[in-house]
């Protein structure tokens, strides 16, 4: 019996002795063939051509013979860069006008000029023209001259002159008295003097150009105007808004300013110090190296001596960090007479360099160009001849006669 047992209990201890081998074994196998420790898949071959550097990761250096890589666009493509002279010219930023070059401005309106002057030109050209210049005429000559803003002197000058060539050629001929014309009123208008405005930088500071002139002749709208003729030129421009008694004039000044990407400063209230919004504009034309800084000031009586006084301590102010290079004095070329008077009050205060004929269309008569130039002893710079943004243009003494004459 006791024999019998311990038979039993060998046999079961063979059993669990090989069904523990088999457990091991399927164990062992399992972990071998999805376990953690999974090798890592190959990689893919490489399927482009391209050349592999030497080197690991972004600060990788080429060796110097491994040839140049192309610029890659996102999508794949190569982006090929354009030679230097074939770039595209860089776009306006958005809302920024380019004026019309000042070049052939005066030419462009020169038919507008000649109609409202006929009275000087065709008027003179009708009286010289007739067959018989008796001491009448001659009156009629004068009277034509001086009803035209040429001045007493000036008209003496001329009607002298071609009373001589008349008696000298004996002939009124209408193309030979036009050339008469022509030759003496260029001699007035004068050719030979600079009308070139300050507009380049002098040293390492800007040119200053401070406007002046009465209410009403357009000053702050011709700064705009100069404004644009200096862009068009490719001149880095500052805008000093020095007009702090008229309500909206900085506002109308910086409009001006940004149509074509012109800064102007500013004070930040009505009624303040224009000597210190004057000081401040040529500060920052310094600061940001530009070509020319203009200062628009208040429009003001000639006759109101406080007024006139003020505008020399706008100029004293701003000689304190730079001197002023140009005076502009914006006339109205319609006011005739007064408007010289007007012109030696300010060229006393202020030392006008150079004038500015506004509305020199319309009613206005070419004479004022010679009486003004003599009065001041200056040359007319610039003239306007209508409402729009680009009809300021620089003064061209031989087409304004042409213009005269046609």
């Amino acid at each position: 019996m006791i024999d019998q047992l311990w038979e039993w209990i060998a046999i079961a201890v063979g059993i669990f002795v090989v069904l523990g081998g088999v457990l091991l074994g399927l164990v062992r196998g399992r972990s071998g063939r999805g376990g953690s420790t999974k090798e890592a898949p190959r990689p893919a071959p490489r399927t482009d051509t391209s050349e592999v550097l030497p080197g690991v990761g972004d600060d990788a250096s080429d060796p110097r013979d491994a040839p140049k890589r192309s610029v890659e666009n996102v999508g794949g493509g190569v982006d090929t860069l354009p030679a230097p002279d074939t770039l595209p010219e860089p776009a306006p930023a958005p809302g920024v006008e380019r004026p019309d070059s000042a070049q052939g401005r005066l030419t462009r309106l020169r038919a507008r000029l000649s109609r409202s002057n006929s009275a000087l030109g065709q008027g003179l050209l009708a009286l010289l023209s007739r067959g018989r210049l008796d001491e009448a005429a001659w009156e009629e000559v004068e009277d034509t001259l001086i009803a035209s803003d040429l001045g007493v002197e000036a008209t003496t000058e001329l009607v002298d002159s071609l009373r001589a060539r008349v008696k000298v050629e004996g002939t009124t001929d209408e193309a030979t008295v036009r050339g008469w014309l022509r030759e003496d009123l260029l001699r007035l208008v004068d050719p030979g003097l600079d009308r070139s405005v300050a507009s380049s930088r002098v040293g390492e500071r800007p040119a200053v150009v401070l406007v002046v002139g009465v209410n009403g002749t357009g000053k702050t709208t011709t700064v705009g105007k100069l404004a644009r003729v200096l862009v068009a030129e490719d001149k880095d421009v500052v805008l000093g808004a020095a007009d702090t008694f008229r309500a909206a004039a900085a506002d109308q000044l910086e409009t001006w300013g940004a149509r074509v990407g012109v800064p102007t400063v500013r004070s930040d209230r009505d009624g303040a110090d224009p000597a210190a919004v004057a000081f401040d504009a040529v500060k920052a034309g310094m600061e940001m190296e530009a070509d020319v800084v203009l200062v628009d000031t208040a429009g003001r009586l000639h006759n109101k001596v406080g007024l006139m006084d003020e505008l020399g301590k706008v100029k004293r102010v701003i000689e304190k960090q730079s001197p002023i290079d140009e005076v502009l004095l914006v006339l109205d070329a319609t006011t005739g007479q007064n408007g010289l008077r007007q012109a030696e009050v300010f060229a006393q205060v202020v030392d006008v360099t150079g004038i500015v004929l506004t509305k020199l269309d319309g009613t206005a008569k070419g004479g004022i160009v010679v009486s003004v130039q003599r009065k001041l002893g200056v040359p007319v710079k610039l003239v306007g001849l209508g409402e729009g943004p680009d009809d300021l243009a620089p003064f061209d003494p031989e087409a304004f006669v042409d213009a005269l004459l046609d």
